[in-house]
């Protein structure tokens, strides 16, 4: 019979149930061997020993629990194999996350929702030597991941925070500034959103400055996808900048990892991804724009424009949360700097013992003038002055 979630036959209870040798000698053929002869050898012993599958997929429970001790995490998990392989091996790993998970120990409400949000579909039907093939595939990814800085959960022993007002409100400000059309709209909206993040981080330091939260600073991987993904790493540490956090960009493994206070972090996510999908639309009209005068596509506009749109977005999000501060410290009649400066030190120092060592880096391509003055445009086109506060 087939195991739905890992697509591997499972042997019927009067069948003889196989050793591990075929499956140890088709690891030692293939998963320290780089060589496409070695895994053709390797996937022709799993597919001709079906008794084989239970131990196969076992090994890559075993493999998924190893990637969890060194300090990986299911969305890197699924968003490392998608950059490396394809969409068979991401539902392969999908479904080892999800059979290793009922074992595992609890890790707190971020790693609950990454659980969530790995994809749900069973591997495809082939036959016997193409899916062996792809799990080996996996494997040899999975046996090379190196170790990565462990993310504590940054709320007292993980617990779950129930989603503030301020956050669901910042959802549905993005959601609009995604859906419309009118990039005027969309940056009014986005820098409406900002300001709401700004007041929902001055709440909580208030909070924490009149009964001291036993909250630490806690940490996040956010992927940064190819392509122009330097341009969208810079952008990322701007948005992390404005909301009291700090970014550090993995380039070879595709992500950046953001510390901050839990809130803050939440609000980073929001308005990263959001302001994404934003900086995308804007771009395509502008390269539009471009083609209808005569001038073709190239990869050194769309480099530019993100470069120029991170810059001046970046600009604009600091002036926005720092007059949302400076108002929301005046009208609690509290001066907020010491406050904001002892979380400051806290996440700075959750940082540096995260990351020893870091190096920075000058950023490469944004050479193309046009596609430089279309990105600060499109960052520039809201108007960001101070507004009344939401309520």
């Amino acid at each position: 019979m087939v195991d739905s979630a890992t697509g591997f036959r499972r042997p019927w209870h009067h069948r003889r149930v196989s050793t591990p040798r075929t499956v140890d000698r088709a690891f030692e053929t293939a998963l320290y061997d780089t060589d496409d002869t070695a895994l053709d050898t390797a996937a022709s012993l799993l597919a001709a020993d079906p008794a084989a599958d239970a131990e196969l997929a076992r090994r890559g429970e075993e493999f998924v629990a190893t990637a969890w001790r060194r300090g990986w995490q299911p969305a890197d998990l699924v968003r490392i194999v998608r950059r490396e392989l394809d969409e068979a091996h991401v539902r392969l790993v999908a479904a080892l996350i999800r059979a290793q998970a009922p074992g595992d120990r609890p890790r707190g409400p971020r790693w609950a929702a990454q659980l969530d949000a790995v994809p749900e579909q069973a591997p495809a039907r082939t036959d016997r030597f193409s899916h062996a093939t792809a799990v080996l595939e996996l494997y040899r990814l999975l046996l090379r991941l190196p170790v990565l800085e462990p993310l504590e959960p940054g709320t007292p022993r993980g617990e779950a925070r129930p989603e503030s007002r301020a956050l669901a409100r910042i959802r549905a400000l993005l959601a609009k500034a995604e859906a419309t059309g009118y990039p005027q709209e969309a940056e009014a909206l986005s820098a409406k959103a900002q300001e709401l993040m700004a007041r929902h981080s001055v709440d909580e330091a208030l909070l924490a400055a009149g009964a001291p939260s036993p909250d630490a600073p806690g940490a996040c991987r956010i992927g940064v996808e190819p392509p122009y993904e330097q341009a969208k790493a810079v952008l990322l540490d701007a948005v992390a900048d404005a909301n009291h956090c700090r970014a550090v960009w993995n380039e070879p493994l595709g992500f950046s990892t953001v510390v901050g206070f839990e809130g803050d972090l939440e609000a980073v996510e929001l308005l990263y991804t959001s302001l994404l999908v934003q900086a995308e639309t804007a771009m395509a009209k502008a390269e539009a724009a471009q083609r209808a005068g005569g001038r073709k596509r190239t990869k050194t506009f769309r480099q530019s424009f993100l470069a120029a749109y991170a810059h001046r977005a970046g600009t604009r999000l600091r002036a926005a949360a720092e007059a949302a501060t400076a108002e929301g410290g005046a009208a609690a009649g509290v001066d907020l700097l010491p406050v904001l400066a002892s979380r400051q030190v806290a996440v700075t120092d959750r940082l540096e013992r995260l990351f020893p060592q870091t190096t920075t880096t000058r950023l490469r391509g944004a050479s193309d003038a046009a596609g430089w003055t279309e990105g600060t445009r499109a960052a520039d086109d809201a108007r960001v002055e101070r507004r009344r506060p939401l309520r």
